[in-house]
């Protein structure tokens, strides 16, 4: 076990950080199929994953903390250590170098590609996924994956069009969340719609322009049903082409003056309709006289 009295690594021109420091690039994330998780929470979450499914690496390659946070959190490390994961400490220079972040928490983990294969997602017979299509902000990607989790989704799914998964800002947003539930990415949004419907999953569009309101579904009983809630653009919404694939277009309800909610809060409305609904007897359906 490796003493955290002193740094092992004190350049940022060691081979080990310059390699690190590239993952702020997504063509280099790409080619490695490497990441880096932020922060305790990340870390631990990351820790927890195990290994990778079908193989024998675990989902973290390494650990990088200065000996401060390396005895502030003995728990992530002795956790990481128990799994075979080498725990390195270095200065507070070099983890400021590596990490995104302003503030770095002084802790960060190197972790390999954990996003889920489509097929295997839908082989799972889900009751409710996320559909990111066209989602560009990596806080608001990371935002709306981390209220899936929160509303018991099985799976998400990011499209061909949206950012990417492993964008810092993303993973740090999801606050380790990307580490609990299965991830597709890189699917065409037409093929998305057309195959969660062929598994039976009922596909709705979230847009301010929706025919339907939120209260009608939750009324009619309608959101008991397995189902797949698709997202747009933070800015535009969703195209036309896009709405015309889903079964029904759906709007959140606006009682007040609000011109209209954001991307992330729309998401958590609705996920968490459906995760009512399903949990429900009839589907959630109104109390009437």
């Amino acid at each position: 076990m490796q003493s955290t009295d002193t740094p092992l690594l004190t350049s940022l021109r060691s081979p080990r950080v310059v390699a690190a420091r590239r993952l702020a690039k997504r063509n280099q994330r790409t080619k490695e199929r490497r990441f880096l998780a932020e922060g305790p929470q990340a870390v631990r979450e990351a820790v927890a994953f195990g290994k990778l499914p079908g193989s024998a690496d675990h989902a973290v390659v390494e650990v990088y903390a200065t000996p401060e946070a390396a005895e502030r959190h003995a728990g992530i490390v002795a956790a990481a250590r128990a799994e075979g994961i080498a725990v390195l400490t270095a200065t507070d220079e070099v983890i400021a170098g590596i990490c995104d972040t302003v503030t770095p928490q002084g802790i960060v983990a190197l972790c390999r590609f954990i996003d889920t294969p489509f097929d295997e997602v839908l082989k799972a017979r889900p009751k409710l996924v996320a559909v990111l299509a066209h989602v560009r902000d990596p806080g608001n990607a990371g935002t709306v994956l981390r209220t899936a989790d929160a509303a018991g989704a099985d799976a998400v799914v990011l499209t061909d069009a949206s950012v990417d998964l492993y964008n810092p800002k993303a993973v740090r947003a999801s606050v380790g969340s990307l580490f609990h539930l299965p991830v597709a990415v890189g699917v065409p949004v037409e093929e998305a719609v057309a195959r969660l419907r062929e598994a039976g999953v009922r596909v709705l569009a979230a847009d301010g322009a929706g025919e339907r309101d939120l209260d009608q579904e939750l009324d009619e009983g309608t959101l008991g049903a397995p189902g797949a809630w698709v997202f747009g653009n933070e800015a535009w919404g969703l195209p036309e082409e896009t709405r015309a694939l889903a079964d029904e277009v759906v709007r959140v309800p606006i009682h007040g003056h609000a011109e209209s909610l954001n991307l992330a809060t729309a998401a958590a409305v609705c996920l968490y309709a459906s995760a009512r609904a399903q949990r429900s007897p009839g589907g959630c359906r109104a109390a009437r006289p």
